[in-house]
């Protein structure tokens, strides 16, 4: 069974958003990356990861050009990567790409598209979480 454990989302300006949910949600901060792929900022309630992406000018990844806002991705946590994939493909979704994890602060991630096209991460691993769970 998997578990939603990690939202993205696509962000203008990322100490904005990231001051907004760290103070009407509480939400502590846990993690911060710059990579070529793009910047984000990891906020965590203990059991969910909400990642805020930025994708400056030379990077990839963004969705809508450089001001839009909105859901990027979810993840998933799953006992079996290889299991779940196979699963996925049978009932329509296919492989997108493989997150490299050898960027400081980037955790690495298989993502998929479901049949409609939308982006979702599996991993055996956890995203980075608070200790307030």
């Amino acid at each position: 069974m998997g578990k939603l454990r990690h939202i993205a989302m696509q962000v203008p300006d990322l100490e904005k958003a990231a001051a907004f949910y760290e103070r009407v949600f509480e939400l502590d901060r846990v993690s911060e990356a710059e990579s070529p792929i793009g910047n984000a900022i990891m906020l965590s309630d203990g059991t969910m990861n909400l990642t805020l992406l930025n994708f400056p000018e030379g990077t990839v990844g963004g969705k809508n050009g450089p001001d839009w806002a909105g859901l990027h991705h979810f993840g998933m946590v799953v006992g079996d990567k290889a299991a779940t994939a196979e699963r996925i493909e049978a009932n329509g979704g296919r492989f997108f790409m493989e997150l490299p994890g050898d960027y400081p602060g980037v955790e690495a991630e298989t993502k998929f598209k479901d049949p409609n096209g939308v982006v979702f991460d599996v991993s055996e691993h956890d995203w980075t979480l608070s200790r307030k769970g």
